[in-house]
């Protein structure tokens, strides 16, 4: 989804369509998971990810910062000789490769001379009470600058939970082990301070309306605990939370037996929930779009799910 909405708007006020905090998806070893790039759209709709953390008093985005012996004068120098030199080029150069590289260095230099976009990184900018009540964590300030971001004209963040050291299971959500002790220490207090401060936050901007929340992890945990007190993977039912941007509040679709391992009724699948999030975002689903060989893919396969709208 942030390939295809990168894909589809670009760049705003110098900042790219689409954002991925504060690291990427991986498995131990630091193994990337598969999928998390544009893929067969091309590399320059990979949304920007940036590895940070936002909740360290040293926090800043080297990207969005000058080298320390390059001032603001001669990086306009240097962008009018690259000009210069470009308008030299013989025609015979400006094969797509090279068009691609303009185009990206186009958005490095908007990137740099952009106010709009080094004020969305701004964190100090923030009162002390309203980053207390996002929650001092890495993903909580994550989530904090996810709001900037939008505001500054990002239409898609994805916000990915870090690994935390120290904690059982790697203080993530894949709970093998102390499910129950791990929920209530960390991980749902954690979550529900920043989950429900960017609710609010959004709603007293007047933003809630236009901005979709979207909690989800990519399955569910089993019915019943294992020997280590935990519960593996579920694919068969899970839960989601969405919140604004066209979402009625309030609303419970769908229900599962009493053991909350089998859907009874609502049931959806992951196909008819990006399919929801792109008609809220703007996008018909069935909308079409090319790949890199100009063959045609439809940015979702499902059903909107109107019954929350």
């Amino acid at each position: 989804m942030d390939a295809v909405v990168r894909y589809l708007r670009p760049v705003r006020n110098g900042l790219p369509g689409s954002v991925v905090l504060p690291e990427h998806i991986w498995n131990d070893g630091n193994f990337p998971w598969p999928g998390q790039d544009a893929g067969l759209l091309g590399r320059k709709h990979d949304p920007w990810l940036i590895h940070c953390d936002p909740d360290s008093p040293s926090f800043n985005v080297p990207d969005l910062t000058f080298p320390r012996e390059i001032s603001s004068t001669r990086f306009d120098q240097r962008r009018a000789l690259l000009e210069h030199v470009n308008r030299r080029l013989d025609q015979t150069l400006c094969s797509p490769p090279v068009g691609q590289y303009s185009e990206e260095s186009q958005q490095a230099m908007g990137l740099l001379s952009a106010t709009a976009s080094r004020k969305a990184f701004d964190l100090s900018s923030e009162s002390t009470t309203a980053r207390d009540r996002y929650g001092r964590s890495r993903y909580a300030q994550s989530v904090l600058l996810s709001r900037r971001l939008v505001e500054a004209g990002v239409s898609i963040v994805r916000i990915n939970w870090p690994r935390i050291p120290d904690k059982p299971n790697q203080g993530g959500w894949d709970t093998h082990a102390q499910h129950s002790r791990c929920c209530k220490d960390f991980l749902m207090p954690m979550m529900d301070n920043a989950y429900s401060a960017l609710l609010e936050d959004l709603d007293q901007r007047g933003l809630l309306e236009s901005t979709l929340v979207v909690w989800v992890g990519e399955f569910g945990r089993t019915p019943q605990f294992n020997a280590n007190g935990g519960r593996d993977h579920w694919g068969h039912v899970f839960s989601m939370a969405m919140a604004g941007g066209g979402v009625r509040g309030g609303v419970v679709h769908g229900s599962s037996d009493k053991d909350a391992a089998y859907p009874l009724d609502g049931r959806v699948e992951p196909q008819d929930v990006i399919a929801t999030i792109f008609h809220c975002l703007g996008f018909q689903p069935d909308m079409v779009i090319h790949d890199t060989l100009r063959r045609p893919i439809p940015i979702s396969r499902g059903e909107v799910i109107h019954q929350i709208l």
